[in-house]
């Protein structure tokens, strides 16, 4: 019976660390966003002068190489993709690592 008992309450505990885990990604996400300067023109859950996140996010969430597609679109800027404003180039303003980040952090928004 005390075996029920530790595997429910392990259970509980990483299912509120992986609670707590979500949170502190999007807000290191958001953090890093902020300080690469990204919100001066996307939002996450809604259009600005570019498409908000969460929309990229679903027009790539079946796409397997959306990370490496966003990763090259933030370094080298661009137009035309969304109709929308021009993207500027983020390289090499922003750390390539960071870059990464970023696209990891804009993919992991799929619902």
């Amino acid at each position: 019976m005390k075996s029920h008992w530790l595997i429910a309450s392990a259970a509980a505990t990483l299912l509120f660390a992986g609670q707590a885990s979500a949170a502190l990604d999007m807000a290191a996400g958001s953090d890093l966003a902020k300080k690469s300067g990204c919100f001066a023109c996307h939002n996450v859950e809604q259009k600005r002068v570019g498409p908000s996140w969460n929309d990229i996010s679903t027009k790539y969430k079946a796409d397997a190489g959306a990370k490496a597609a966003l990763v090259e679109w933030i370094k080298k800027g661009g137009t035309g993709r969304w109709q929308m404003g021009v993207m500027p180039a983020y390289s090499p303003r922003v750390s390539d690592a960071d870059i990464e980040q970023l696209a990891d952090f804009i993919v992991s928004l799929k619902k």
